[in-house]
């Protein structure tokens, strides 16, 4: 078989029929957004009598719930075997399906990491009165196992959530305005997801030049997000409509500059380097004062790497948590060190030592 051209493409086909082609641990994420199996049996109508647009599509439609397993069991299988062994894999559903596939996610032996709940600001209201608004979707993020060195890109989410933890609620708006697709004046597709929602995602859970899947691809979100994003894309739709929907979409988006793409770096990826490596290697020599930001507070740095200060000795996060009075303290942002005729953090002396710049 022909090697398969996986980047930046999105293909006319059977989903399950695609995803079989593809050669195993191709994708670093997949984003999938399957059927519902809503099973609406009825028109669904307003007080005034008026026709709801729901959905009521033939690709939502299965004979029972066995049928619709089996499917979910069979793609979900197809997708871990083309994640790569770090990937990690979204799927979103609502009450109808969600159990469901979480069940085949957890017997296909992905490792369920978090369910994000999607707070859907101006939810469909429910016309009956019969039961609670729907205003919620859920999606399922999983790593392809246990084990797997997944990607979670936890500064950028607490930069983009203005210096706090991202929590699993997410309050967004549903796809409206300029933004759904239309034709005609319809929807061009039933269920198309803000982009807002795959901005998230993919800033979240990959990096630039990952390959992203998204094997419902629908009106092309997905694929979208990703080119505007610098990641490359790869997407299956069986709906011609749709599928040509998505293909007019891709060649009017235009990808945001590489200069602007680069994202927080997680201050646990970067590699451990002890202060007493420094010492060792003579970047800061034993003896030296370092000092708060306001040199206020001296310290004496040791030759095994501690540092000795009036009130304590140990290393210098210890040393720092003391002076301060908390249960601990990052040391290289709190002591500073004059080199040249700078006054910088020592984390300054560990970030070249990193870049492995000359020393002088």
């Amino acid at each position: 078989m022909n090697e398969l051209n996986l980047k930046n493409r999105i293909i006319n086909g059977d989903s399950l029929k695609e995803l079989k082609k593809i050669p195993n641990e191709s994708f670093d994420l997949i984003f999938a957004d399957p059927p519902y199996n809503l099973q609406l049996k009825n028109k669904l109508t307003r007080p005034d009598r008026s026709k709801v647009s729901a959905v009521n599509d033939k690709w939502d439609q299965f004979e029972n719930f066995k049928k619709y397993d089996n499917f979910t069991f069979a793609w979900l299988g197809e997708c871990k075997r083309i994640l790569k062994k770090n990937g990690a894999i979204w799927v979103i559903g609502s009450y109808h399906n969600i159990f469901r596939v979480g069940t085949a996610i957890q017997n296909l032996g992905f490792w369920i990491l978090n369910d994000v709940i999607w707070n859907k600001k101006n939810p469909m209201p429910n016309f009956r009165g019969t039961r609670f608004t729907n205003a919620h979707e859920t999606l399922i993020w999983a790593s392809k196992s246990e084990k797997s060195k997944y990607t979670f890109n936890y500064q950028s989410l607490k930069c983009l959530n203005d210096d706090l933890q991202m929590r699993s609620n997410w309050e967004l708006p549903i796809c409206n305005g300029s933004e759904r697709l239309k034709k005609n004046g319809k929807k061009v597709h039933s269920t198309q997801k803000p982009e807002a929602l795959l901005h998230r995602i993919l800033l979240a859970t990959s990096n630039k030049n990952d390959l992203i899947l998204d094997p419902f691809l629908g009106s092309g979100t997905t694929a979208t997000v990703a080119k505007k994003l610098g990641r490359n894309y790869y997407g299956i739709e069986k709906e011609k409509t749709y599928f040509k929907a998505a293909e007019r979409r891709l060649k009017k988006t235009k990808p945001i500059e590489d200069d602007y793409l680069d994202t927080l770096k997680n201050g646990r990826s970067k590699p451990r380097v002890p202060f007493g490596s420094l010492v060792e290697l003579g970047i800061i020599k034993p003896g030296t004062n370092i000092f708060d930001n306001k040199k206020k507070i001296t310290a004496k740095i040791m030759a095994d790497g501690s540092i000795k200060h009036a009130q304590a000795e140990g290393s210098i996060h210890k040393v720092a948590a003391t002076i301060l009075g908390a249960e601990s303290c990052n040391g290289w942002t709190y002591w500073h060190c004059e080199l040249g005729s700078n006054f910088v953090p020592i984390d300054d002396l560990r970030q070249k030592f990193l870049n492995k710049r000359d020393w002088v």
